[in-house]
């Protein structure tokens, strides 16, 4: 514990991605908050950076949700939130067998086609195409994201799926994304304690790096709020590709 809390690395790596999660947080940029346990992971192993994140995550879930209350779509949470809970408990019956490169290939294929759909459609029919509440696909990328953010808090790509073609407002898109995840990283902590993942090391850690997490979360919030959706949109879906492009390239250097 000593060692990592006087590791300049393990501080280089860990205070951009607890930032850039926070801005992701916050509502800005949307799927970039990917970065924080690959960013960390260049210092340490990848499932001790999940596990470091998730108290961080959680009090980040906390300013969001003040910072974004009552506003919220509360159908689209209706629909995917038993969804999240079934992949959490997936994910908790296949931790062990799992491996980040297969998450990482998965929602990285998943969310490289849905932006080249997204294109498509918007050559096709305009910027203002808006797809339809629809309870299975909902209920289907819910269990997705609850699973991928279980194995390495990779929930945001599948989420923004189903949620991103719905074209709600983005601050109603904002407080929607903070109720669901607020949801699922709670549940979470239950298979963490179980899985042995929260012992004093990875919890000392998590509190040097929680002054962060408020204040970034509330930066992100702060310039989601001025920001129109002719311009939101198009930067997250921006940034959802550089997340598939990044996970694809990640999995198949495991691989390879």
């Amino acid at each position: 514990m000593q060692f990592l809390l006087v590791d300049p690395w393990f501080y280089a790596a860990a205070v951009p991605a607890v930032l850039l999660v926070g801005l992701s947080k916050g509502g800005l940029g949307g799927g970039v908050g990917f970065v924080g346990v690959p960013l960390m992971a260049l210092v340490m192993p990848p499932v001790q950076a999940a596990a470091i994140l998730l108290p961080i995550l959680c009090l980040m879930d906390v300013a969001a949700l003040w910072t974004w209350r009552g506003v919220y779509d509360r159908r689209t949470l209706i629909d995917t939130l038993p969804g999240s809970i079934a992949g959490i408990g997936l994910g908790w019956l296949f931790a062990a067998m799992v491996t980040e490169e297969m998450v990482r290939l998965i929602i990285g294929t998943i969310a490289l086609a849905f932006v080249l759909r997204w294109l498509y459609l918007r050559l096709r029919h305009g910027a203002e195409h808006t797809a339809k509440p629809n309870r299975a696909a909902a209920a289907v990328w819910g269990a997705i994201a609850g699973f991928t953010s279980f194995v390495a808090h990779l929930g945001g790509p599948p989420f923004q799926i189903y949620t991103l073609p719905l074209r709600l407002d983005p601050k109603i898109l904002s407080g929607t994304t903070a109720i669901f995840f607020a949801v699922t990283n709670a549940l979470k902590l239950v298979p963490y304690f179980a899985l042995g993942q929260f012992d004093t090391t990875n919890l000392t850690a998590s509190l040097v790096l929680m002054p962060l997490a408020p204040l970034a979360t509330l930066a992100g919030a702060w310039i989601v709020r001025r920001m129109h959706p002719e311009i939101f949109y198009p930067l997250t879906y921006a940034t959802v590709a550089v997340v598939g492009v990044k996970l694809l390239w990640d999995s198949l250097a495991g691989v390879l």
